[in-house]
């Protein structure tokens, strides 16, 4: 079969844009092969899962059936941290539930940064560590197998700034599109109406964090109240809020006061 051919059957499947991603990322393509890619299509596969990489904020990462594929919506946590930091000589990051790495080495691809992104999937995790060695950062960034419920998964007082997208989808929530329902359940969905990872974070980050250092936390459609909410109950100074391109409040920064 033609690349031609492939590229025809595909646009017809699911458009022209779908269809030079896939072409251009399997040049060689068996009949069988473009049968089992336009029945993956047909079941609402994101194109990432096929292809096996997602492109975030200029820099391209691996991702799989065991990681949330990078969103365009998350790279306002890289925005918000990068204007934040702009002019420091350097920051120490944590990453909470780093899933393929995307947040912390997009910052430390920007900025002076290193630091630790903390995953509770052991299969997520060399996910992180595959896109941090091919992005060249293994003398910066770090993959700890741990779950940030735990207040010992991260050194007392080590990193300026931590950022998080973490679950925060309810359970049973019928709004869940059906690309999403492909990435891992763990890193969409959590308990107390999709507030419960908020709690642990509000809970143990504040241990993690140097005094007067920042967290960023992405969060869903119209949580900002609850979220704030959680974490002044906790401790926490609420710094600011961030809209994402669409101007829905997507980042919520505070600083941590001891």
């Amino acid at each position: 079969m033609t690349l031609n051919q492939a590229f025809k059957i595909l646009t017809d499947v699911a458009g022209a844009h779908v269809a030079r991603i896939i072409v251009d990322a399997m040049p060689r393509m068996s009949r069988w092969r473009l049968f089992w890619i336009v029945r993956k299509l047909r079941a609402g596969v994101p194109v990432a899962k096929i292809v096996h990489y997602k492109w975030f904020y200029g820099l391209k990462f691996y991702t799989s059936r065991w990681t949330l594929d990078p969103r365009p919506d998350t790279e306002t946590i890289v925005d918000a941290v990068l204007g934040d930091y702009k002019k420091a000589k350097h920051i120490s990051i944590a990453d909470l539930g780093c899933g393929t790495g995307c947040i912390i080495c997009a910052i430390a691809k920007n900025i002076s940064a290193d630091g630790v992104g903390l995953e509770k999937s052991l299969a997520a995790a060399r996910v992180a560590r595959k896109n941090i060695r091919d992005l060249g950062l293994m003398t910066k960034i770090s993959v700890r197998y741990g779950d940030f419920g735990c207040a010992t998964a991260l050194p007392t007082g080590a990193f300026d700034v931590i950022v998080s997208n973490p679950p925060y989808i309810a359970r049973g929530d019928a709004r869940v599109n059906l690309g999403a329902m492909h990435d891992p359940k763990m890193a969409l969905f959590a308990a107390h109406n999709g507030l419960a990872a908020y709690e642990q974070i509000a809970k143990n980050a504040k241990n993690w964090l140097k005094s007067g250092g920042r967290i960023y936390m992405e969060i869903g459609i119209d949580m900002d109240a609850d979220v704030i909410k959680i974490f002044k109950n906790a401790g926490w100074s609420f710094v600011k809020s961030v809209k994402d391109l669409g101007e829905v409040v997507r980042v919520l920064v505070f600083e941590n006061i001891k």
